[in-house]
């Protein structure tokens, strides 16, 4: 039996478990399975690997993608560049750390048309993900600023997007938060919607429900908008490609 997974907490409405059954169905795939491995301590992964021993591969997601690297055995040099993992070969017993999360999101940005040769972007967060996303807007020669909770030398906080024109002069606008899943989907990031017009470019990471409350009231201005559905899909077929190769 060949088993793949994913770990994180919580997992109650993950998109990854239904998208690789679906795919294990579809082509027929005999003795595998994937499962959730929801755990609220991500040392316990060592727990998972000692009773499962059919393990080849493990998906990572929030809030873990940054934590975990500490229990891996190695890292290929994309993931070791960006600091944060979403994906874990088992090769001999030995945890390797991979991040398909950039190319993921690269593919569905490039296939979204943005027009990234005049355009600058807002991070919203700074988490694991968020990782990933600069990582990504740096290989695109992307301008970026970096929003979170409170500011630093590095971060803008979203109470200072009320002083400045900010919006104005990034009109690609990058969520990379857990603001607005399920089953929170009243929640959105204290942004200046006033701001926001057609000239916005909008990306939530956020793929459950399809469209967050930020994404509504910024389509309600007149922006573009794009969840993480896409991306989602992406990196889990690279995922699938590494473990199987």
């Amino acid at each position: 039996m060949k088993k793949f997974g994913l770990i994180g907490y919580p997992l109650e409405h993950s998109f990854s478990k239904k998208y690789f059954e679906k795919k294990i169905k579809n082509e027929k795939l005999d003795n595998v399975r994937y499962d959730n491995y929801e755990i609220d301590n991500f040392n316990k992964l060592i727990d998972i690997i000692d009773e499962n021993p059919e393990l080849l591969g493990l998906n990572v997601t929030i809030p873990y993608k940054e934590k975990i690297i500490s229990l891996l055995d190695g890292l290929d040099e994309t993931a070791k560049k960006i600091g944060s993992v979403n994906t874990i070969k088992i090769i001999d017993g030995k945890l390797i750390g991979f991040n398909t999360d950039h190319s993921g999101f690269k593919h569905s940005l490039l296939n979204w048309k943005v027009p990234i040769k005049n355009i600058s972007a807002l991070i919203l967060g700074t988490g694991g993900s968020s990782k990933a996303i600069k990582y990504t807007l740096n290989e695109l020669n992307i301008p970026y600023k970096l929003i979170s909770r409170e500011s630093s030398k590095t971060k803008i906080s979203y109470e200072e997007l009320f002083n400045q024109e900010l919006l104005n002069n990034h009109k690609l606008i990058i969520n990379t938060t857990p603001i607005g899943m399920y089953p929170n989907i009243n929640n959105y990031p204290k942004l200046d919607y006033d701001q926001i017009n057609n000239e916005h470019f909008v990306f939530d990471l956020v793929y459950n429900p399809s469209k967050t409350k930020l994404l509504s009231l910024c389509e309600n201005r007149g922006a573009k908008i794009k969840n993480g559905h896409e991306m989602l899909i992406n990196q889990a077929e690279l995922s699938w490609d590494l473990w199987n190769k």
